[in-house]
């Protein structure tokens, strides 16, 4: 085989649509899009748009409420940081950059918060911004403490 005989396999490659180039591509003139109407023109944005009906997602009722100052938490569950443990990544001191920097979490966000999903069973201690009871309890079971810091609110 040399290199000038090398082929895709059989409809592993499909040719693009070049709409508009004449008629004989079976796509030419208008290039698919009908004849003349707002959307056979270009810079169409109609996407919600009911022809001067008030649109669906107007009509129907609000409900619920957001909370604009609600805290987004990094979620961590004790099952995950044994296995970072015993794999020697996490050491005894547990804080919350050793945990962004062993890769167990992306990033800090408003803080971290440890579940109880899993087992633990190493002595460690643990030093997040929130915990579940049940955390709480089973790192103490293990013979290790998890404290939960109160975090520094900015200054208003």
């Amino acid at each position: 085989m040399k290199l000038n005989e090398l082929r895709d396999n059989e409809g592993a490659a499909k040719k693009r649509m070049r709409v508009g180039r004449g008629p004989g591509s079976g796509k030419g003139k208008t290039a698919g899009r009908g004849i003349k109407g707002q959307k056979s023109r270009s810079g169409v944005a109609i996407k919600g748009y009911e022809g001067g009906q008030m649109p669906l997602y107007q009509r129907l009722p609000k409900r619920g409420f957001n909370n604009i100052s609600r805290k987004d938490y990094a979620v961590v569950n004790l099952g995950l940081i044994q296995k970072f443990i015993d794999a020697g990544k996490l050491g005894e001191e547990i804080t919350e950059t050793e945990l962004v920097d062993s890769g167990l979490i992306r990033r800090k966000r408003d803080g971290i918060r440890v579940l109880s999903k899993g087992e633990i069973t190493s002595k460690v201690t643990i030093s997040v911004t929130g915990a579940s009871k049940a955390a709480i309890e089973a790192v103490e079971k293990a013979g290790g403490t998890l404290t939960v810091t109160k975090q520094a609110q900015a200054a208003e």
